[in-house]
């Protein structure tokens, strides 16, 4: 599970989301499902009936309340996600316009477990990973990084994280399940193939129903469940799609959010000089 949060797996970076990113889109999804096919169907009845006045209504409501909605959130901007570039084996990280990063091979990280008591809730399971991080200019200014939510983690889950940026650093870009270094990406496809967007819950719906048909060898299967959240995923599949494209849009928009000394070296061709090093020469600062 946690390589949901992998963003980009490239030949030259790789790129973990931050966690910001999973509501955006969804507020236009659900707009859509409520004002625009059922808006459009009162209006297309009013005109079925010759009631060209009353039908100007839902119809404006239609075609004037998802657009707005959707500009609205396409127009926003993601958080940076946390960068392994393995180029010039750094780490980087956008901490509210301010640049911090790390160099892989002196890199500090910890992984540790914990429990969340509630009374509520009970006892929860938690685990954290964590690198430390200096600030461009100011390696006085640290951060310690989490790399990704804790809640609902184990340490092992953790470790195996760790070990596939261990894997990437060190052996990629591809490389096998112990971790070796491959000329061929087929693992990580397997691997990133599993995607949690809702818009994939109906593919992977009908690949289950499927399976279960094949199973029950032309028996008859009826499983209530797998109906229900078969139609469920068909409903709001259009919302799913909706959400998709917002976030690639604002996706892209908050790509040139980072400063040029980083995106120069996020280019296959770009500069392979560490940070650490330009800073330690010329004291650098952005």
């Amino acid at each position: 599970m946690d390589l949901f949060i992998i963003d980009d797996h490239t030949t030259h970076y790789l790129s973990i989301k931050t966690g910001e990113e999973s509501f955006l889109g969804k507020i236009t999804g659900i707009v859509f499902l409520i004002f625009t096919p059922p808006f459009l169907i009162m209006a297309l009845l009013f005109l079925l009936s010759g009631d060209w006045e009353d039908a100007l209504l839902p119809f404006a409501v239609a075609v004037t309340v998802f657009p707005i909605s959707f500009l609205w959130e396409s127009r926003k901007h993601l958080p940076p996600p946390i960068l392994f570039n393995r180029r010039t084996r750094e780490v980087y990280f956008n901490h509210r316009g301010e640049l911090f990063h790390t160099p892989w091979d002196d890199i500090q990280a910890i992984a540790y477990e914990f429990k969340i008591f509630s009374p509520h809730t009970g006892s929860l399971q938690s685990a954290a990973l964590e690198i430390l991080i200096r600030r461009l200019g100011e390696p006085e200014n640290a951060l310690m990084l989490s790399l990704g939510l804790p809640m609902g983690k184990n340490l092992t889950m953790q470790k195996s994280l760790w070990e596939y940026l261990r894997s990437y650093m060190n052996n990629g870009p591809w490389f096998n399940e112990h971790g070796n270094h491959s000329e061929s990406d087929e693992y990580i496809k397997e691997q990133l193939a599993f995607d949690a967007r809702p818009s994939t819950f109906l593919g992977h719906q009908l690949k289950t129903v499927a399976e279960e048909k094949e199973a029950a060898n032309g028996k008859p299967y009826p499983n209530s469940t797998n109906i229900i959240l078969l139609v469920g995923f068909f409903l709001l599949h259009p919302a799913s799609l909706i959400e998709d494209r917002i976030y690639k849009i604002a996706k892209r928009r908050s790509s040139n959010h980072w400063p040029e000394i980083v995106l120069e070296r996020l280019r296959p061709d770009g500069p392979t000089t560490r940070l650490i090093d330009l800073e330690r020469e010329r004291g650098l600062d952005v």
